[in-house]
């Protein structure tokens, strides 16, 4: 099972407090935040080294990084995010391969071929160095 960071998380919003675990793949080349509230449930996906294609085209008003941050909530599509790469691969909690994780509103599995991250919805994206999916 994954072993995870936990953190508290005070949002401006309202006053509720979340819980928010983050992983990292043995390669640390893909780096996860989860945070989960009584309301709902986010993950955040970085893949720090990546190639080939986005997994979806740029957007024309995109003028940063693209293709290296995912994000989805308990339900809904994932979306991917328009900004500058966070390359900082310390303080993540190891998600060895061949593990699966609950929690929140996704299920996510590490294997030697790469992160694969679901939602309630069946919505998710697989990532690895050489492909980047969105479903």
């Amino acid at each position: 099972m994954f072993r995870f960071f936990l953190g508290a998380v005070i949002f401006c919003a309202s006053p509720a407090i979340a819980d928010v675990w983050t992983f990292e793949t043995p390669s640390e080349n893909i780096q996860c935040s989860v945070g989960e509230s009584a309301e709902s449930s986010d993950i955040r996906c970085t893949i720090i080294e990546r190639h080939g294609p986005p997994a979806l085209p740029r957007p024309a008003n995109c003028q940063s990084d693209w293709g290296h941050d995912f994000q989805m909530f308990d339900t809904g599509p994932v979306q991917m995010l328009c900004q500058p790469l966070n390359r900082n691969r310390d303080g993540f909690d190891r998600a060895e391969y061949g593990v699966t994780g609950r929690f929140g509103g996704f299920t996510c599995s590490s294997s030697t071929k790469g992160l694969e991250c679901r939602n309630l919805d069946g919505h998710g994206f697989f990532l690895s160095r050489a492909v980047q999916q969105v479903f």
